[in-house]
């Protein structure tokens, strides 16, 4: 199974490069957790944000394969403790196939995008910076990962 992060933005600043990296790489390869930036919609004063969503709604639509289980990251989604995240992990591989985590722009996810995918996880009801967003996703599904193989590191 391949977890792929696909993200709106790009140039991302240092840290969180690094602490999406850190965590990204001490997944192993049957678990593996990539990320896919994709370019966010043009936002101006003339152009609504309903406009830029579908625009990012598109580049997405153009990364996610017809095989990913889709999971938009939405902040009406379903919280998951660590350890139902972890369960969802262990779900997932025993499902095959790869999974599609979704994190959308400024404005969030669009409409269409959101009906499409098979589940909805909220990390919190606060608004995160999108940034903040891949470093918290990347060590949720390490610890996530951790928990299955019985490591204490989820405590």
């Amino acid at each position: 199974m391949k977890l792929r992060l696909l993200a709106v933005g790009q140039r991302m600043p240092s840290w969180v490069t690094e602490g999406y990296q850190e965590y990204a790489r001490r997944l192993p390869r049957d678990c593996s957790l990539e990320l896919v930036e994709v370019t966010p919609g043009h936002r101006s004063k003339s152009t609504s944000p309903a406009r830029a969503m579908e625009q990012e709604a598109d580049a997405l639509n153009r990364v996610i394969r017809p095989s990913d289980r889709i999971v938009a990251l939405d902040v009406k989604g379903k919280p998951w403790s660590t350890e139902q995240l972890s369960g969802q992990l262990g779900d997932w591989r025993m499902n095959g196939g790869d999974v599609a985590l979704l994190i959308g722009g400024p404005d969030g996810i669009s409409p269409t995008l959101l009906a499409k995918a098979h589940q909805r996880w909220s990390l919190s009801p606060l608004t995160l910076p999108h940034p903040l967003v891949r470093v918290v996703v990347a060590e949720q599904i390490y610890r996530a990962w951790t928990l299955l193989q019985g490591h204490p590191y989820h405590k």
